[in-house]
């Protein structure tokens, strides 16, 4: 008896193939007939699952979504609970290194969407990794209940320094894959960042 096709994890086996592409020969290598052949599938099949190339790109682009919550979601069940502010903290900018072979290629590919969205604006109405707007939310609340319980350095604005934070992990996790800063000298930022930041 012929096994049952589970559609969604074919979707999910094309989207990873579309991100092995783009990861080894850049964003705009990907054709729909590359990712057939990375998957080791046929043509006719991606056709099936999606119809056209930008149809293929929103969905590995979604794909890579759902892998950056469901990574973020196991690094903060990795903490104790209550999770403290500033190892929430900590934990968020480290997620925003590209620090081994599998977060790189992650980074690598989102920034390369990133960079694309700026001229599609099908990409720039997509969530990005959890999304700007959710990071900054769940920074504020995290600095929020560091000043309510005296961890953070007086005179700041949560919400403000949420955005600040947010935009120096961006930064920095680019200058890691440009080859700019090293892992280990991008956390010497960030932890001279947070010695200001929590007292």
């Amino acid at each position: 008896m012929p096994r049952t096709v589970d559609h969604a994890e074919r979707r999910a086996q094309l989207a990873d193939a579309l991100v092995r592409v783009a990861a080894r020969d850049g964003l705009h290598a990907v054709t729909m007939r590359a990712v057939a052949d990375e998957a080791g599938v046929s043509l006719r099949l991606v056709q099936y699952y999606f119809e056209t190339k930008a149809q293929l790109m929103l969905g590995a682009l979604r794909h890579l979504e759902t892998q950056s919550r469901r990574r973020w979601a196991d690094r903060l069940a990795a903490l104790p609970d209550p999770v403290p502010p500033r190892a929430f903290v900590e934990a968020f900018l480290a997620e925003a290194l590209p620090a081994d072979d599998q977060s790189r290629v992650f980074h690598l590919v989102g920034t390369s969407y990133a960079a694309l969205a700026m001229t599609d604006p099908d990409l720039a109405a997509e969530p990005f990794t959890l999304g700007v707007d959710d990071l900054d939310r769940q920074l504020a609340d995290a600095l929020a209940r560091a000043q309510t319980e005296k961890q953070l350095a007086p005179g700041l604005d949560p919400v403000l320094e949420a955005a600040r934070l947010t935009s120096l992990s961006h930064g920095l996790g680019t200058s890691v894959l440009l080859g700019q800063r090293t892992v280990r000298a991008a956390t010497e930022v960030v932890n001279y960042h947070l010695d200001r930041l929590f007292r």
